[in-house]
């Protein structure tokens, strides 16, 4: 090799490792299991946004290993996490507003959450998101059920006297409400707690149910069905200072993946209800169904329980209410 061809393949070595050496690397923080849904959306946008070749590789730090489940939307707010896969309710001390993301019978299925997440409604909570420095990178609703150590649980009247987890603060006024005692924790605590006796009585999704195998623990599950209580919003969200600093390939990357990743999500959040059944149904766990008879006496429940607080405690509180409930 001559001295000018050994100092051109030099130079482009050293291209090479300064690119290299440049690369962003974000962190993505989340509650769950590798075989989860929610991880596999992340994986999703951490694989295509790899493909894409921009220099920007997502580290994922699933199972709590990075921040605990209910004490990652601070970080995130302060830049010090880059993105996290969050129920967003898990917030609703730091914003009010998204308690109504887990309000029960607000959302009727998987299409119509879809329909929520692309309308005037979520277009002012993530208008609150903003004021904290976060944006949605990719929405996502889950349906989710009743299981109980004990009798099932169909209609409000069920979970009188039991200890019971509803994951949000809506859903605990109105379980409240029926007579039952409230303990909050995140999903990721369910299992030890019903181990324990700690709960008697649980709602969560029914991603939750089976990646936690809350089957192992429980007698009765009331999955979601034709009628549905229990809708979480569990979007991928991410510090908006952080996107706003990477270069244009490296957004357009990030916006392409979202876009994949979050019509996975939908798809596999209608499969995922079926799915939990028949897990359930292996375990050798009793199932039951809610009618439209017991939904309706749950939504009366939560018209005199949460949807009064909600209204009494956020300042614009009907007005989102009133958004929610106008899409069709």
């Amino acid at each position: 090799m001559n001295k000018m061809t050994f100092t051109a393949a030099a130079a482009a070595g050293m291209m090479l490792l300064s690119s290299a050496a440049f690369a962003t690397e974000l962190r993505l923080s989340h509650q769950w299991s590798n075989n989860d849904v929610r991880h596999k959306v992340a994986q999703i946008v951490a694989d295509e946004v790899a493909a894409a070749g921009v220099d920007l590789d997502i580290k994922i730090f699933g199972s709590e290993s990075l921040f605990k489940a209910r004490e990652q939307y601070t970080p995130l707010s302060r830049g010090q996490l880059d993105m996290t896969v969050l129920p967003l309710s898990y917030a609703g001390g730091q914003q009010p507003a998204y308690n109504l993301t887990l309000m029960p019978g607000l959302v009727k299925n998987h299409d119509h959450a879809a329909r929520l997440s692309d309308s005037p409604f979520m277009e002012a909570v993530e208008a609150k998101m903003a004021e904290d420095d976060v944006m949605v990178l990719v929405h996502g609703y889950l349906a989710g059920g009743f299981a109980s150590t004990g009798k099932c649980i169909t209609k409000p009247e069920d979970v009188a006297g039991m200890q019971t987890r509803a994951a949000g603060k809506a859903f605990e006024q109105m379980l409240a409400g029926a007579g039952a005692s409230i303990a909050s924790m995140a999903s990721s605590e369910i299992y030890n707690a019903m181990q324990t006796g700690v709960l008697d009585a649980v709602n969560t999704s029914s991603s939750s149910f089976v990646s936690f195998r809350i089957y192992e623990q429980v007698k009765c599950y009331t999955p979601a069905g034709d009628v549905a209580l229990w809708f979480m919003y569990q979007p991928l969200l991410m510090n908006k200072s952080t996107f706003d600093g990477l270069s244009a390939e490296q957004q357009a990357a990030l916006t392409a993946a979202a876009e994949k990743a979050e019509a996975f999500y939908l798809e596999e959040a209608k499969k995922e209800d079926a799915a939990s059944v028949q897990v359930f149904k292996d375990a050798g766990v009793e199932i039951a169904s809610m009618t439209e008879e017991d939904f309706a006496a749950w939504r009366a429940l939560a018209a005199e329980t949460s949807y009064k607080e909600f209204v009494a405690s956020v300042a614009d509180g009907q007005a989102l209410l009133d958004m929610a409930f106008a899409v069709e």
